[in-house]
């Protein structure tokens, strides 16, 4: 079991994952990554003009590469571990490699989501959320991530979901409204083909129409 899955409350499922954009990446590529590319070159070019000091100058050039490829994996492992999920109750973040620190905001909690795309941003398809709570933590901040208008849209429509979950008069009925729900916010989010959702939303459809007293 991932650590993600060992986050989920009982009924509780994800509906949408991202990351920070893959450009993030590219201030430690090449602060690192071609420093790095450079001091294993000199190491190979000395060891080729100067062969009988090889071996000690191949020892001392990928020793000095270390330092830099060292600190490359771990920005990219701190990418690879740094998730953000819109779950069926709630927005998680999650960051560390080893050690974990998550954030959540329960969507009831959630009072006003802010979207900020600058130019770049928007040709690029990244940009930064802040989620306004009524919790004591207040904003929680979610900078440059991927696909910013999907994950605010998937989150919006949950929270608007769970809004209309009180006001169902009978189990049965409520069920099938909250499945019809489910099945747009998934349709709208990209999940679900145009097919896949109107062969679901007809089953839905003829379960209430079984069930016209519900």
């Amino acid at each position: 079991m991932s650590y993600i899955e060992q986050l989920l409350g009982e009924n509780e499922r994800v509906l949408f994952q991202t990351r920070q954009h893959p450009l993030v990446l590219l201030r430690p590529v090449l602060g690192y990554g071609i420093p790095a590319g450079i001091l294993i070159g000199m190491t190979i070019a000395s060891g080729l003009l100067f062969p009988p000091f090889t071996p000690p100058v191949v020892i001392a050039g990928l020793a000095l590469a270390a330092i830099p490829l060292a600190l490359l994996i771990r920005s990219l492992l701190r990418w690879w571990n740094e998730v953000y999920l819109v779950t069926t109750r709630r927005v998680v973040q999650v960051e560390g490699i080893l050690n974990k620190n998550v954030l959540d905001s329960s969507l009831e909690k959630v009072n006003d989501v802010v979207l900020r795309q600058s130019i770049w941003g928007r040709l690029f398809n990244y940009g930064d959320i802040e989620i306004l709570t009524g919790s004591e933590i207040g904003v929680n901040r979610l900078n440059r991530i991927a696909d910013p208008l999907r994950f605010k849209q998937v989150m919006l429509d949950q929270k608007a979901m769970l809004g209309e979950r009180p006001g169902m008069e009978s189990t049965e009925g409520g069920e099938i409204e909250v499945l019809l729900a489910q099945l747009g916010m998934l349709h709208r989010s990209g999940l679900l083909s145009d097919e896949e959702f109107e062969e679901k939303k007809q089953t839905l459809l003829r379960r209430k129409e079984q069930n016209p007293n519900s």
